[in-house]
């Protein structure tokens, strides 16, 4: 919702179609996936474990003699699934999608029927070009069309026309009149003016820009983020920026196993209770949750600090430390015993009868 809000410009400012929105829309889902997959696993994770707890099944397993790895690992190789799955997506993925955005925008920025003409007001695309419509229909007709067109010399042009339309031919824009009329005055302080049924209106002269489309470190391969080229001035400047952006992308993807260690440690991580988990999940819930904004913060400050881009793999991989030595710690007799334990009443009402 966040990503779409983002993008509503595109439709309200710049007349694009709802499939632009979409498109545009889609494409930054792989950072946001991103961005989402640890949590979302954890709390899936937190769920799943917490409701086999209750039920007891975790019990039965290490009573029929399973070791915690045996019981752990199914939960643990999902969880590296997935880092392999969020490291695919922030080498390759993330980049050529975001590259694809990137273009996509920058063709709704530069699109001629959007920036130049809107529906009545007066535009001034380029120095000395003013235009107006009265009205724009859903096939791109423009309806009264107004243009005046001061020169550098002094002379200036005026066109009207019934209607116009923006096509390309020979590949270069052409905003086509028709019906209409030119009032063009020299410098000389000359009125010429000229009826005409069709006119073509040159637009190469608006679209002619230097302008390219610049990729910011999230747009980026790994090799370019790692070793980029230090004879341009951006990557020059920016240096401290790709660093921080490359090793964030190999480091990320930990979180997962991170997370899914945090979930296994609330669950796993103490004795059987009959009253719940709640304050045990709730506890170590916020230490995941500060673990992942310290993670934040740390990523922000490798920006203007290079040596800090060891802690982006430091962190994730010192809570799943954490994490798995708080599983290991409680023995598994703990569950054990307290299941005989329930059922030793049993045991003494048979030895009596």
């Amino acid at each position: 919702m966040s990503t779409s809000l983002g993008q509503l410009e595109i439709i309200v400012s710049q007349r694009q179609s709802a499939l632009v929105f979409l498109k545009v829309t889609l494409l930054a889902m792989p950072q946001l996936i991103n961005m989402v997959m640890p949590i979302a696993l954890f709390v899936a994770a937190l769920m799943t474990l917490n409701r086999l707890q209750v039920d007891q099944e975790i019990v039965v397993c290490f009573a029929g003699g399973m070791s915690r790895w045996r019981v752990i690992s199914p939960a643990l190789r999902l969880a590296a699934i997935l880092t392999l799955i969020a490291l695919i997506l922030n080498l390759w993925v993330q980049p050529a999608s975001l590259r694809a955005m990137r273009g996509v925008l920058f063709d709704v920025r530069t699109d001629l029927a959007s920036t130049l003409v809107r529906e009545g007001d007066f535009t001034a695309p380029v120095p000395g070009l003013t235009v107006y419509a009265q009205s724009i229909d859903n096939g791109g007709l423009i309806h009264n069309l107004f243009i005046h067109q001061a020169r550098p010399d002094g002379a200036a042009t005026t066109y009207t026309a019934d209607t116009g339309r923006i096509i390309k031919r020979d590949g270069k824009p052409i905003l086509e009149m028709h019906k209409g009329s030119t009032q063009e005055f020299s410098k000389r302080g000359v009125l010429n003016y000229l009826t005409f049924d069709d006119y073509p209106f040159e637009l190469s002269q608006l679209s002619s820009s230097s302008e390219l489309v610049h990729y910011k470190p999230s747009d980026r391969y790994l090799h370019e983020l790692l070793f980029p080229d230090l004879t341009q001035d951006w990557e020059q400047k920016n240096y401290e920026k790709l660093l921080a952006e490359g090793h964030a992308r190999l480091s990320t993807p930990l979180y997962n196993l991170t997370f899914m260690a945090f979930a296994l440690w609330a669950i796993i991580g103490g004795g059987f209770s009959r009253l719940g988990y709640g304050h045990r999940m709730a506890a170590i819930s916020a230490a995941a949750t500060v673990f992942r904004i310290v993670g934040f913060a740390v990523e922000a400050a490798s920006e203007n600090h290079i040596w800090l881009n060891v802690a982006q793999y430091l962190i994730p991989l010192a809570g799943m430390a954490w994490a798995m030595a708080g599983i290991f710690r409680q023995k598994v007799s703990r569950f054990i015993d307290i299941n005989k334990a329930s059922a030793r009443p049993f045991a003494g009402q048979v030895g009596t009868v």
